[in-house]
C-alpha cells in the first residue's frame, strides 16, 4: 500500500482530533480527542519507518523498529497523561458536578 493513503489517514484522524478539541467542551470528549490526535502521529510514524526499512532493505534487521520505538514511548507518556487527566476531571466532577470545562473558571475563586 503506498504511503500517500497512510499520510491521507493520519492527516484526517489528526485534523478530526484537533476540530474536536477545539469545539467540545466536555472534558472526556476533549481527552478522546487528544487520544485520536496521538494515534494519528503514532501511524505516521509507523508509515515512516516502515518506509524507511523498505528503503534501506534487509541488509539492516533493525532498520523497521525505529517509528515502533517511538510509538512505545508516545503511549507511555499518553498512558501517563490520561491516568492525570482523568483524575482531574474526577475531582472538576466532584467539585462542579459537571465535566463541562467552561466550569473549570469557577475553580479560580
Amino acid at each position: 500500500m503506498p504511503i500517500n493513503y497512510y499520510i491521507f489517514l493520519s492527516v484526517a484522524l489528526f485534523c478530526i482530533g484537533v476540530t474536536g478539541v477545539l469545539t467540545r467542551r466536555n472534558a472526556i470528549i476533549i481527552f478522546m480527542c487528544i487520544e485520536l490526535m496521538l494515534n494519528a502521529v503514532n501511524l505516521l510514524l509507523v508509515a515512516f519507518s516502515k518506509m524507511h526499512h523498505q528503503a534501506v532493505g534487509a541488509a539492516v534487521p533493525t532498520a523497521g523498529i525505529d517509528g515502533q520505538i517511538f510509538v512505545f514511548f508516545i503511549m507511555v507518556v499518553a498512558a501517563a497523561e490520561v491516568s492525570v487527566g482523568l483524575a482531574i476531571i474526577v475531582m472538576l466532577y466532584r467539585n462542579t458536578h459537571s465535566v463541562d470545562v467552561n466550569f473549570l473558571n469557577r475553580l479560580k475563586h
